[in-house]
């Protein structure tokens, strides 16, 4: 026959849309042309399938080909027709039988020897085959994050040629089965922390109710080793968020390693990053840093030295959970439930309020230092708590504190009565949940009413006092707010911004 059809997928956000690959073979002069709006990638898929059809020792049909990629609207990227359009010619010169070809969809970049190299996001088009009950045909080296997929029927394919002899009941492919895990996530371990009490107890706090976290401090004082030790004390994954978070990670430009399966991610980016490196974008748009972090830690550093415009960008999605990235020909919803870890200095110089005295700052640059982080951005972190110097004789002792396998278990049960009672985080709750699941005894009513007074906090400071005074309560175990619980809440909103 002179025309085959066959399935594909594209990348859509965590979409992965179908896409039918149409190639015809006509007569007239020898050309070959792939329609329906290819980037730069596909386009160049022409001399790639070329080259790898006449080393795997096919022909290549001298004839006028034309490949479609419909639907013609949809923009089509990477490489990862290449497979596809190869079959394609394939089944249409009649070199490879073509009933099967209905039977499965197709992904994978060809190398000009006819391998097959990996492509970003083999999990998320995994779960969209899955749902349309094909099998699903991809690079030997995308198997084990593919097969992740739950009902996902996956095969391994080395080469163009094994794909040809699978489809012509020559030799089959083997079924992909998921990469084998590690036994336990090695994390950092919080009993690494010398002193800082409050720190410790803030972190665990922030941990078990999923809240954002500020701490302020002169340099060495173990603000970034609190932040690396986060993870480790987080609940364990469910699988629901452990295959939300390998599905936006698996369309990232490194992919997904399947071998950290249910590990928490931690990102990290540099102080230097742009707005579109933290939210996610280009012409296509790709997921930025907040949702790489998805159901993770995402640490920055250095707070005051990111560009203020930068830092504006994470106000939506610290307050809705998700980021929308509109461009004039796309738009893409991703996933940011992340949790927010700062650290910054106090002062220009880093030493203001240090026992040594060494701070020469004047007030004036303190406040200036300390406006680069805007109200509004501030008024969106649950905690925001000091971590002093610590004193030479401290420095001297033997590291003394919890291990982080301690700390997890009183964190994973609070989370746990968390869920049982409204099905989310405390730091998700809305306002009316609020009302309904942080009841309070009169006296802690009345400390949060002189709370507002006397340090002038808005509306959304105080929903987010009563979430963390909520997730102290959990720790405890009690089911009612205590006036306890809200004066822990309320010091961690008392961080003095002046000099």
């Amino acid at each position: 026959m002179s025309l085959a059809v066959l399935y594909s997928r594209a990348l859509a956000g965590l979409d992965a849309p179908l896409v039918t690959v149409e190639a015809h073979l006509g007569n007239g002069l020898p050309s070959f042309t792939i329609v329906g709006l290819p980037e730069a990638e596909v386009k160049e898929a022409k001399d790639r399938v070329r080259a790898a059809l006449l080393n795997a020792r096919f022909e290549f049909p001298a004839r006028r080909i034309t490949v479609n990629l419909a639907p013609a609207d949809l923009p089509k990227e990477s490489g990862r027709f290449d497979l596809p359009i190869a079959l394609g010619i394939l089944a249409a010169s009649g070199q490879i039988p073509g009933e099967r070809l209905q039977r499965f969809e197709f992904a994978g970049e060809l190398a000009l020897t006819g391998e097959l190299r990996p492509v970003r996001g083999a999990l998320a088009m995994a779960l969209a085959v899955a749902r349309d009950g094909r099998g699903f045909v991809l690079p030997q080296a995308n198997a084990p994050e593919a097969a992740l997929a739950y009902g996902a029927e996956v095969y391994a394919a080395p080469a163009l040629m094994d794909v040809c002899a699978h489809l012509a009941g020559h030799a089959g492919l083997a079924r992909a089965v998921p990469a084998p895990v590690l036994a336990a996530a090695r994390y950092a371990d919080l009993m690494d922390i010398k002193g800082q009490a409050q720190a410790r107890r803030a972190l665990e706090i922030a941990a078990a109710g999923g809240h954002s976290l500020l701490m302020v401090g002169p340099p060495g004082t173990g603000k970034t080793m609190l932040a690396q030790r986060l993870p480790g004390i987080l609940p364990p994954m469910t699988e629901a968020e452990a295959l939300e978070s390998a599905a936006v990670q698996s369309i990232g430009r490194r992919g997904f390693d399947a071998t950290l399966w249910k590990q928490r991610p931690y990102r990290a980016p540099h102080h230097t990053a742009s707005a579109v490196a933290l939210v996610g974008g280009g012409g296509i748009p790709r997921p930025g840093e907040v949702s790489l972090a998805m159901h993770g830690v995402l640490f920055l550093d250095e707070l005051p030295e990111f560009e203020r415009r930068v830092l504006e960008v994470l106000r939506e999605p610290l307050e809705s959970g998700r980021i929308t990235i509109s461009r004039a020909a796309n738009q893409a919803d991703f996933p940011a439930q992340f949790q927010l870890v700062a650290a910054m200095n106090p002062c220009p110089c880093g030493y203001l309020g240090h026992y040594h005295g060494r701070c020469r700052c004047t007030p004036d640059q303190v406040a200036r230092y300390r406006s680069r982080i805007s109200g509004p951005l501030l008024d969106r972190i649950d905690l925001q708590i000091e971590v002093p110097a610590l004193a030479q004789e401290d420095l001297m002792r033997s590291a003394d504190g919890e291990p982080s396998a301690v700390v997890r278990v009183r964190v994973t049960a609070a989370r746990e009565r968390a869920m049982a009672r409204q099905q989310k985080p405390n730091a998700r709750l809305g306002s009316r949940e609020i009302d309904e699941h942080c009841a309070r005894d009169d006296k802690g009513e009345t400390l949060l009413k002189q709370a507002i007074a006397r340090l002038g906090l808005s509306a959304r400071a105080y929903h987010r006092i009563l979430r963390v005074a909520r997730t102290i309560a959990d720790l405890d175990a009690a089911e009612t707010v205590m006036s306890g619980h809200v004066a822990e809440a309320v010091q961690y909103r008392r961080l003095d911004r002046s000099a």
